[in-house]
């Protein structure tokens, strides 16, 4: 007890639901690394990884890009492209997720950019979530159509992210499997 606080915290809660210690095996035995860059998860995808003992050999850091400007000014996304197809769009996720893995040096960078509600955004409704992946090999990006409240659907991009990074650490090339 230091200052009235008690502290009695038996598991992450961020971890629970997602295969979040799989994937940092995974990486760890592919000798791999990853970084995020976040707009509707605002650094949640990153402090799930790092709830993970281990973490550390392979998560590299995080953007949190919540602002469009910062979209453009941390994670490189082109300002052109933000002008005409906006912060919520599958070019500026895979964009977030090259510019994580080139500026935070990691061979996965994970971008992340939705509307969590409640209203909807520039004509995308609430639950509409791209996912980028960009790896060693390749890049994709991945639509997500999520249902609930902000934090559901917040919590239910970080668990996707989760498993397909998950899934392309197992099937990439230099990867394992």
């Amino acid at each position: 007890m230091a200052g009235g606080w008690t502290v009695a915290l038996v598991s992450d809660p961020l971890v629970d639901g997602a295969p979040v210690a799989e994937l940092v095996t995974a990486l760890n035995a592919a000798g791999q690394t990853v970084a995020t860059a976040e707009s509707l998860t605002a650094g949640l995808l990153a402090a799930t990884v790092a709830g993970v003992p281990g973490a550390s050999a392979v998560l590299r850091g995080g953007l949190i890009v919540y602002a469009t400007d910062l979209k453009s000014r941390l994670a490189r996304v082109d300002d052109d492209l933000l002008r005409t197809d906006g912060p919520v769009a599958a070019s500026t996720a895979e964009q977030l997720a090259v510019g994580a893995r080139e500026q935070c040096g990691a061979d996965w960078g994970l971008g992340l950019t939705g509307v969590a509600g409640p209203d909807s955004q520039d004509g995308h409704p609430v639950g509409t979530v791209y996912l980028g992946l960009a790896g060693p090999c390749h890049s994709e990006v991945v639509r997500l159509k999520l249902r609930g409240d902000r934090w559901t659907i917040r919590l239910g991009a970080v668990h996707s992210a989760v498993r397909e990074l998950l899934r392309c650490v197992n099937v990439e090339p230099g990867g394992v499997k």
